[in-house]
Parts: structure tokens; sequence; C-alpha cells
């Protein structure tokens, strides 16, 4: 795992390395072990460190035999060994075990293709002398986070914005479209980034640069099956299928040279992990857990029940609603604006595990894969006309309820069904989850920073490939390359690399992933149920109190602090002169927000903690002097 950065001219003129130094230099947390950098002629490329694999000989950049071809990797390639044996086979030499270095061999094999089908997690840059080419590669499902830029005829490229922001001469424009889509979502979509200028790697995609020229070519697609061809075993034969799959994938995520964690929520997906993690090592794993004082937010007690049933060494915190003092760090740590909430425990936990661990295995991608979000049901649910006008004639009652404090409340699942149920359903999937529809930016937004673009015309284009397929699966699809992308990942990539710690992610193995996008719908979703075919895996594994219980997602009770502890903070952060200064929103809007929220008369907790979010990663780029 490391933080790579780099700059090639397109001219070929020589390139300053000296600001390739300073990009390199934002990234120690990235990489604090080691670093090194490559310099020559119209391109430099540097990578930090943070060793996990042959800790003695790893060091990048890593350069083929004969000079021609350099790479520097951010990430783990989980088939290193078996791909070097190949390629030493073939008459190529290896001075390591280390998986990065199995990547200049394998350009010099495959040229462009060489990332097709890798199983791993991976931003990767290649450098070919010869030809005077930068490709630059970004895993299937987008694990790992590369950015990049034009400007004054060279081309950068880093593993986080905070690096090119030291670029001389950023100029540090805010996106309106990346605005307005960050209102829509609470993060900014791929490709996209909150800056004018510089975007992200789409998940999946190679960057071609030679000639002066950018070719942007897409290499891999996890896609669901077409509805003809969803496996129809009996769910025993899938659940036991899906069991080895997914203890094929833990066996190779917990190959490390250094010890290895779970982040154990309580949930069915990280306990799962944890029991076959706790199997596959006959040791006793470290697990890490966050818990709340409020008890309606509090797992920790589900958490101890696998620990306990497994022997690991578990450690676990109570986050308390002091959290105005950590959500600062943790605006610096995003570089862009971000507003899961759930950002604040994975930081926490993430800084807990580092005290013991370098590496933690993480539950994400088996919501998006399996079915696990309330979303899903009411997507197949509200595919019922009947269940649609029963919604229509409920709704002026539904708006009538008063606003709770408790986790994703019943007040707040049924206005949000009654709302979005008789939209179409691609939109009817995204209001069950919009921050702000599109009247409500217009009325936050001040005259000339509201862009007038659709949030969800990277939703449209996505949706559109997976024609045939099973309808859920569509939606599935369509989170996964966006929620999962750029939210779930960038918050679990971010926070757990500020405090140098390497997470992994088992569920989004190709080996795993193959099955699930093959699931027919009522494996995943039927009626009330989500993740059928998962939890009939788990059984025997996990806890039955886990495996039959409700999900509780890793979120925070954002609604009551607001209310309480964090509502001085939120009143001098989100103040009308505040606001006013920053020019962005419409301060009689903001506040008019926050008085209904407190009064309990509408739960606008994640619009409001999006907006502190924003207010906060203003603050931080301001501090950088690399944002207007």
């Amino acid at each position: 795992m490391c933080g790579i950065c780099g700059m090639v001219a397109l001219d070929g003129a020589a390139v300053d390395d000296r600001a390739v130094r300073t990009m390199a230099d934002a990234l120690v947390h990235r990489g604090p072990d080691s670093e090194g950098m490559f310099v020559e002629g119209p391109a430099a490329l540097a990578a930090r460190r943070l060793a996990i694999i042959d800790l003695a000989h790893g060091d990048q950049p890593m350069t083929s035999e004969d000079g021609r071809v350099t790479v520097v990797q951010n990430g783990e390639l989980y088939e290193h060994r078996r791909l070097q044996a190949q390629l030493e086979a073939r008459g190529h030499r290896f001075g390591s075990h280390c998986d990065t270095e199995v990547l200049p061999h394998l350009y010099e094999e495959r040229g462009e293709a060489f990332a097709d089908g890798l199983r791993g997690m991976f931003a990767i840059a290649v450098w070919d002398a010869r030809e005077r080419r930068l490709l630059l590669a970004r895993d299937p499902f987008g694990i790992k986070p590369l950015y990049y830029r034009v400007d004054g005829g060279v081309l950068s490229f880093a593993s986080e914005l905070k690096a090119l922001v030291r670029q001389p001469g950023f100029a540090g424009e805010v996106d309106l479209e990346a605005l307005e889509a960050y209102l829509a979502f609470n993060s900014v979509p791929s490709p996209m980034s909150i800056y004018r200028g510089v975007r992200k790697l789409p998940a999946g995609h190679v960057l071609d640069v030679r000639g002066g020229e950018l070719r942007l070519r897409r290499f891999a697609r996890p896609a669901p099956v077409a509805a003809a061809d969803v496996r129809r075993e009996r769910g025993a034969e899938l659940a036991a299928e899906l069991r080895e799959r997914l203890r094929d994938s833990v066996r190779a995520h917990l190959e490390s040279d250094v010890p290895v964690g779970v982040f154990l929520s309580g949930g069915i997906d990280s306990s799962l992990l944890a029991a076959i993690a706790a199997q596959e090592t006959g040791e006793p794993v470290r697990t890490f857990s966050i818990g709340f004082e409020e008890r309606s937010f509090d797992e920790l007690a589900r958490a101890r029940t696998v620990a306990e049933r497994y022997g690991t060494d578990h450690h676990e915190l109570v986050l308390r609603p002091d959290a105005s003092a950590l959500l600062p760090e943790i605006a610096a740590a995003f570089d862009e604006p971000f507003a899961d909430s759930s950002a604040l425990p994975t930081y926490a936990v993430s800084r807990l595990a580092a005290g013991h661990v370098k590496v933690a295995l993480s539950g994400e991608g088996g919501d998006e894969l399996f079915g696990g979000y309330f979303t899903y049901v009411a997507d197949v649910l509200a595919a019922r006309s009947r269940v649609r006008a029963a919604a229509g004639l409920a709704r002026p009652l539904v708006e009538r309820l008063p606003s709770s404090s408790r986790r994703v409340s019943l007040e707040y699942k049924a206005k949000r069904f009654v709302r979005a149920a008789a939209l179409p359903a691609l939109e009817r999937h995204h209001g069950w989850k919009e921050i702000f529809s599109a009247d409500a930016r217009a009325a936050l937004l001040e005259p000339g920073r509201l862009a007038g673009a659709d949030p969800l015309a990277a939703w449209r284009v996505r949706y559109a490939e997976t024609a045939g397929a099973e309808p859920l699966a569509r939606l599935q699809d369509v989170d996964l390359g966006t929620y999962l992308v750029d939210d779930l990942l960038v918050k679990t990539d971010r926070a757990s690399m500020a405090h140098s710690l390497e997470v992994r992610v088992p569920f989004l193995d190709p080996v795993v992933a193959e099955l699930a996008l093959a699931l027919p719908t009522s494996q995943k979703v039927l009626a009330l149920a989500k993740k059928r075919v998962l939890r009939r895996a788990a059984a025997g594994l996990v806890p039955r109190a886990i495996v039959h219980g409700p999900k509780r997602g890793f979120s925070i009770p954002a609604a009551a602090w607001l209310r309480g502890e964090l509502e001085p903070f939120a009143r001098d952060l989100l103040s009308p002169a505040a606001v006013r200064r920053d020019g962005f929103f419409r301060p009689e809007a903001v506040t008019r927000l926050l008085d209904e929220h407190v009064a309990g008369r509408e739960d606008h907790s994640r619009p409001l903690w999006g907006l502190l979010c924003f207010q906060l990663w203003r603050q931080t780029a301001a501090g950088e002097g690399a944002t207007r």
C-alpha cells in the first residue's frame, strides 16, 4: 500500500522533479515506511510506501531489467505469486517477492492490456521510456483512488487531491457542477472532483498518455448477468458455493508480512469476515469495534458475541457526541467535501486499529452485491402498481408524522417511501436517499452558483448499459458504480490511510462478485427479507441473532447530536455571517433547515451534515490557499 504521484510533460520537455517531491511529501501518511522517486526527461514518478509484502525488498518505483519500464502502485495484487511464477517461466528475472514487481514484466508481456484480469485493488502508473508513454490504471471496483490534471502542458497524477493542490499555480476553482452533485449525493461523483480541471480516473479504466494526447479506455466492467442467465440452483447450493468463494477471498486478503485485523461492526458482513479469518488463521484475530452511547445505534454487544465465539483479540471504543473536535481533522483528511457521517466512526476505528495492525479487513460491498439496503426492499415493493397507489393515498398522513432521532426511524423511511414511490425506477431509487432535491438546490444556492446540471446523468448512462438484467440488479449495479465508488470506498480509503492503515475489502473480489452478479432477485430480496443467500451462507458461522437481525449500518446518531451537543457547533459554522461570507449558499435557507431540524419538525440531519462538511472543507482548503 502506498501513495503515488508523478508528472509527465506532454511536449517531451524535462519536468520539475522538485514539484513531484513536494507532491510526495503530501502523501507521507499513505506511506511512512520509505520513499522513492524516478526521474527521466519528461517523466517523474514518486511513491511513499506502507510496507506490507516483502518488507525488505519492496521499495518503489520498480523498473524492468533493461530499465525500459518503471512502475509505481498503490494497492495489493492477490495473485502476484502465481503471476511471478508464470513470468519467471518466460524468462523474466525478479529481485523481490513484492506484488508491484510483477507489473513492469506484465507490461512487457501485454502492453496496454497489462491490467486486464488482475485480482486486487490498485491504482498504477507505468512509464515506458522507449515509447515515451504513461499509463494510469484503476481497479475494476474503484477501491483505490487516482486523480489527474493537465495544466501548462504537463499531466500530473496523485493518490489524493492534497498532492495536486501543492503544485505551483494551482487555481483551486470550485467546479459548480461537482458542487451541485455533492448536494444531491453528499459526495462528489467520478469522474468529477470538487476542483475544475482535476478529474478522477474512473474505476476499471486505463488512461493512455502518449505523443501529447490522452486516451481513456475501459478495461473492466463488473455487471449483472442478463435476466435469462441468472443462477437457478437451490438456495442451499448457492449459499454453500458463496461460503467457499468468501473463504477463498478472505484467504487471499489475509496474505501479509505484517499483522492483519478485522473491522467488526456487529453486522452480518463484518461478522462473517471475522469468523472466516479466525478459522483461516487458526490464531486470535485482532478485531476492532466502535460503539455509541445512544442505544439504537450501539452494536458493541453484537460485536462482542462474535469476538467471544472466535476468541479474537478484541478492541473497542465508544464514540461520544464531542465530534466537533474530530470533524475538522476528518475534513482535512478527505480533501473534498464529503458528508457521509459514517466517516466519523470509520476514522475512529481506523485510528484504533492502527495502534495494533497495519492491515484490516472491512465489509464494504456486501450490501450492494447481496441486497442489504432497505432501499432495495423499497425498489421491489414500489415496482407494484398497487403499492404505488397506496403510497400516494397515505402521503398526506405520513407527512404529518413527527421527526424522530432514532436510527433510520419508521417515520424517516415512510416519508422517503411515499415521496418517491410514484417516480420512474431510477429516479425513485435516487429519491429514497437523495440529499437535496433539484428544487432544494435551487433554493439553497446563491445566484451564479447553480450549474443547472443533472446529477443523475452518470446514473442514466450506467443504467442503460444493463438493459436486459433483472430490475433490482440494474439498480444495485448503479450503486456499485456510484455510491460504492464515490462514497463508501472513498470513506474507507481516506479514513484508514490518514492513519497509515491498509484496509482490504474481500467482498469486492472477482471470485465473490462473479457469483453475486449472477444471483436472481429472490436470493437477495424477497418481501422484507434482505441478503437472503448471504445470511444462509453465514448460518453456523455467525451467531443467530446477527444472521437474522436487522441491518444497522455504520451510522452515527447525527439527528440527535444536531438537536443536542452538536447544535452550538452547527449554529456557529452555519451562522448567517459565515454562510454569507463563503458566498455559496443562501443564509436564510441554511438557517431554516437548522431551525426545522432542531424543532423536530423534520429530520434534516443528512443535508445539514452535508453543509457542515462543506463549510469545514472550505476552511481547510482556504488555509492551504487552494480554493475560490
